[in-house]
């Protein structure tokens, strides 16, 4: 019965042990900062421009599809996409930005571009000397997450005074927000 009794008094400190058993828990309190933020895709590598007609009536013409992805300060917040032609036209006898072979030959566009951004007021003459502006955008502009559309139409003019040949430029796309 001794041998019982000290069986069940072992058995008893182990089950009290076991139920004195604590659990502690702690918390932490997550912060983050979102700040301002832009990105963008060229979704058009290259853009082909092509002239209907053979008249020298039409200019040439082509669309650069973008898609942009925003978030501006919510009270004092503002953002932009420029392009800049950071490559003139190469080959001599061809068409220039910087220097056109027949005065008011010109490489322009305008724009489009689904809200919250609003788009450039063209036709805007493509520069090699300075950005020009495609879009801006206001306080608290935010893309969907999936980003926005926007696209840049083309216009060089058709000169008989360009060789015939194969031309091309390089026009570099930014974004920024703040």
């Amino acid at each position: 019965m001794k041998r019982h009794l000290t069986i069940i008094a072992c058995l008893l400190l182990a089950l009290a042990c076991v139920m004195h058993a604590q659990a502690a828990t702690g918390t932490t309190t997550l912060s983050v900062v979102v700040g301002p933020e832009a990105g963008l895709t060229v979704n058009t590598s290259t853009t082909s421009l092509t002239a209907i007609g053979s008249t020298f009536a039409n200019p040439f013409t082509g669309t650069t599809s973008l898609t942009y992805f925003i978030r501006t300060t919510k009270t004092t917040g503002s953002g932009t996409i420029t392009s800049i032609v950071t490559t003139d036209f190469a080959a001599a006898g061809g068409p220039s930005v910087v220097t056109p072979p027949t005065a008011g030959d010109a490489l322009t566009y305008s724009c489009t571009v689904a809200a919250p951004g609003t788009a450039c007021t063209g036709p805007i003459t493509a520069s090699h000397a300075a950005a020009t502006s495609v879009a801006t955008f206001g306080a608290g502009a935010s893309s969907a997450k999936a980003g926005n559309a926007a696209s840049v139409a083309w216009s060089l003019t058709d000169d008989p005074a360009y060789s015939t040949g194969t031309y091309t430029a390089l026009v570099t796309f930014s974004i920024s927000a703040l």
